[in-house]
């Protein structure tokens, strides 16, 4: 017993390590929540492509003094626009459009960040420092995942009938527009939220991960949210307090345990743990 309390309370007897715990706990509700919208949508890709692309927001908004959340959040909602009107006129797919747009738009990132003199470290932002983030840092996640999380539970009807059958919501009068571009909007937050904490590349499995498991283990919406953010919060826990003990990166610790439990659902409902295929 004595062994487990110690497992938790060496590792959050330091600063660094409660504001890491905090922070991967907020990351890990909001990127929950959405990552059920998406494996509902079938738009995994989109989280990526948006991730992806926010590097040169990044690195304009360092280059003009404006903070860092701001540039993010502009090319990433950019992307997601550009994404939409070049799906809308043109022949290709959507999943093209999606890759071009946001390697692109990453390559464009990557060739600025190479050419501007910048004390900002191109491994924190592509794979987060959660161990390295301030209390300002906390603050600015905290508004950000609280905003998202309060728009999803108000308006996750109307999010889940917009996923699941967009003709069935605009025959019954919803504004199907407006969501679909409230929650690119919404996704392009948290991304941001989660930039600082678990970089660009990381944040996409932390926003497919739980969902697609949650989609594995339940066949009704409301229980594979709460599956979702359950595993996302207790990985984020876990994979925090894990970190700490082997002397390892914190985001990569939590990205594996979600990745572990995913395959173990997965094992689950291959031997017939589950039956069933409806959401």
């Amino acid at each position: 017993m004595s062994a487990i309390i110690d497992f938790v309370a060496v590792p959050m007897s330091y600063g660094f390590m409660q504001r890491a715990l905090v922070v991967a706990v907020l990351v890990g509700a909001v990127c929950s929540v959405l990552s059920c919208y998406l494996v509902l949508k079938g738009w995994s890709l989109m989280g990526d492509a948006i991730s992806h692309a926010v590097l040169p927001g990044i690195v304009i908004a360092f280059v003009l003094g404006l903070p860092l959340s701001i540039g993010a959040f502009a090319a990433g909602l950019g992307c997601a626009l550009a994404t939409g009107y070049l799906k809308e006129n043109s022949r290709v797919k959507e999943d093209t459009v999606m890759g071009i747009v946001f390697s692109g738009m990453f390559g464009f990132g990557l060739v600025l960040f190479t050419k501007v003199e910048t004390d900002q470290h191109l491994n924190h932002i592509l794979f987060g420092n959660m161990l390295g983030v301030t209390v300002q840092d906390l603050i600015e996640t905290g508004i950000i995942a609280g905003a998202a999380l309060l728009i999803v539970l108000i308006k996750r009807r109307d999010l889940m009938l917009y996923c699941f059958d967009p003709q069935h919501a605009r025959a019954i009068g919803l504004p199907v527009q407006a969501l679909h571009y409230g929650f690119l909007v919404l996704l392009s937050l948290t991304i941001v939220a989660a930039l600082k904490a678990v970089g660009i590349i990381l944040v996409v499995a932390m926003l497919i991960a739980p969902g697609a498991t949650g989609f594995l283990l339940s066949d009704r919406f409301g229980r594979m949210l709460a599956i979702a953010a359950a595993i996302a919060i207790g990985s984020s826990i876990a994979g925090t307090l894990v970190s700490f003990h082997i002397d390892g990166a914190t985001g990569p610790c939590i990205v594996l345990i979600q990745m572990a439990v995913f395959l173990l659902a997965f094992l689950f409902t291959a031997r017939g743990g589950l039956r069933r295929r409806t959401v």
